[in-house]
């Protein structure tokens, strides 16, 4: 993923469903409208059910190009089979998919694999022990992306920014509107859905939004 070493950066995840040649527009768009840290193919339904295995490829093989071009990784929800095949940058995993150490195995260690970690502290920690590239916090706020049975405080943030290097990512609800707050807390990541896709102006416009905030509140 991008150096965070020089503030917060946006981490744009497909919205649940789309056709991955109009998609493949709208993603150029977002990524060429300011700077991106990292995208997550997520392919999948709010009650977790997700897409086949063809149309994840399918869209794989259209969106890696795109990504490709602008330098930004393309992480693979879920699947670390499916990332390996089609060639992703990596994996995200949550706590009821691949363990992280399985994960590592099939990518080996040259590309990323984070770990959602909800609100605990101690998955948090034993994921950053065991070699994540990131851990990911969340719910913050309502979303309407998936079903949430966790919700996080922006307090985490804060200290888990004070006391690791690796880097974390907050995730759920996330908008131009209420993102500040993680920003001024450490977050070195936005993960952000419905925010950009569904923004009234386009996700171009969204993107470079999120960055005003991002910089504003940054900036010393």
């Amino acid at each position: 993923m991008a150096d965070t070493d020089d503030g917060c950066l946006l981490y744009l995840v497909t919205p649940p469903a789309f056709d991955p040649n109009v998609f493949a527009g709208d993603l150029a768009a977002a990524l060429d409208a300011g700077p991106v840290g990292a995208v997550q193919l997520r392919l999948k339904a709010p009650d977790g059910a997700p897409d086949s295995d063809d149309d994840i490829r399918r869209a794989a093989e259209i969106l890696l190009p795109v990504c490709r071009d602008r330098g930004v990784p393309l992480i693979l929800n879920d699947r670390p089979d499916l990332a390996a095949e089609t060639d992703c940058d990596g994996v995200h995993v949550g706590q009821g998919d691949a363990s992280y150490r399985d994960a590592r195995k099939t990518l080996g260690d040259r590309r990323i694999v984070g770990v959602t970690c909800h609100a605990s502290r101690h998955l948090a920690m034993e994921a950053g022990e065991a070699g994540a590239d990131y851990v990911a916090f969340g719910a913050f706020f309502p979303t309407g992306t998936k079903n949430v049975t966790h919700h996080a405080d922006i307090d985490l943030l804060r200290w888990w920014s004070e006391i690791f290097v690796v880097p974390c990512v907050a995730i759920g609800g996330i908008t131009v509107d209420n993102c500040h707050p993680l920003v001024a807390a450490g977050a070195d990541f936005l993960a952000v859905v419905s925010g950009v896709w569904q923004h009234a102006q386009g996700p171009a416009a969204a993107v470079a939004a999120f960055n005003k905030v991002i910089a504003d509140t940054q900036r010393p």
